[in-house]
């Protein structure tokens, strides 16, 4: 395409948990500088209205995407399964959950040995989707492909950065200090947008890391190869410039509240995250569940997951397992 740029967005899912991991999505877009509301663009096959789902993807902030009810499980998967066929040059909406939360991209994927770590998430065989006929939805991601195609807008990247319990409690102890740890596991995230080839530039938009405000020294690390400009620094939003040092591409970056709000690609990776953290936490309650009858699930959050630790405290010390790799210090 002449005169593009890449829009990229970055959200997590998962950060204030104590069992279960941390998830990352993000997705890339190639689209005319132009092209402004991916949403309009895109209508009707992709609508941020949840009860739109029975005709469109549905692509908004997550906890709008999504509560726990069936309706709400399907209307998820079709968006993050969907969304993520289009990189498949069958555009099938089939894959197994361990590619979907740790082999793809390979870049990103945690390793083999700190995954063994982590028993609960061995259901990695199980096919996806599950919610939905797998034909009927590759019917959808169909016409969702026309439709991108028609407002001249393509999914470049996009994917989960996966990353679990003992992983995190490791970093914690690095940084002492849970914005940070945040900040090194999105780190490659933005590095990967930065590294997509061409020399298009690139919009990135990152849901803000908590209270944070001011970035530009944590840019300047993460980015030695290119020079970190300071835009604006607010308390709603924090926006800095990047220009690689050979001139070759140059990246906004604009940390937001609410980025999903203002950016179809965050919007996107939110609903990519949570798919992830729903997943991940399907295995995990389905590995104890197989070991103790009877023992009800968890989301993983700080209330429901002191009750579910004190639930499974006969299986968690019959299975001999260390609470550093279950239950996170932060």
């Amino acid at each position: 395409m002449a005169n593009t740029r890449l829009f990229a967005g970055v959200d997590e899912a998962g950060l204030g948990p104590i069992l279960g991991p941390l998830t990352l999505g993000y997705s890339v877009f190639r689209a005319p500088s132009e092209v402004g509301n991916f949403w309009s663009a895109l209508e009707p096959i992709v609508s941020d209205e949840p009860l739109r789902d029975t005709s469109a993807f549905v692509v908004a902030d997550s906890k709008v995407v999504f509560k726990r009810t069936p309706r709400c499980a399907k209307r998820l998967e079709a968006t993050a399964l969907g969304f993520r066929a289009l990189l498949d040059p069958a555009r099938d909406p089939r894959c197994k959950v361990g590619q979907f939360l740790w082999e793809q991209p390979s870049a990103l994927a945690t390793n083999a040995a700190e995954l063994a770590r982590h028993p609960w998430y061995r259901d990695l065989a199980t096919q996806l989707p599950r919610h939905w006929d797998a034909q009927a939805l590759e019917l959808r991601v169909e016409s969702l492909h026309r439709a991108l195609n028609k407002a001249r807008i393509e999914l470049v990247d996009a994917g989960v950065r996966v990353v679990p319990e003992g992983e995190l409690n490791r970093s914690f102890d690095e940084t002492d200090n849970k914005s940070r740890t945040h900040w090194n596991c999105s780190e490659p995230i933005f590095r990967r947008g930065w590294e997509l080839p061409g020399v298009e530039p690139i919009e990135l938009v990152v849901d803000r890391h908590g209270g944070r405000m001011h970035y530009g020294a944590q840019l300047a690390r993460a980015f030695p190869d290119a020079q970190v400009h300071l835009v604006d620094e607010a308390p709603e939003c924090s926006r800095y410039r990047l220009a690689a040092r050979d001139g070759s591409r140059e990246m906004s970056v604009t940390f937001a509240e609410k980025a999903e709000r203002l950016s179809f690609a965050v919007a996107l990776g939110s609903c990519l995250a949570k798919f992830a953290r729903e997943t991940a936490m399907g295995a995990f309650n389905a590995w104890f569940a197989a070991r103790q009858a009877g023992l009800a699930p968890t989301a993983g959050y700080t209330t429901d997951g002191r009750r579910w630790l004190a639930d499974a405290e006969r299986t968690i010390e019959h299975e001999r397992i260390d609470l550093d790799r279950l239950v996170r210090r932060r």
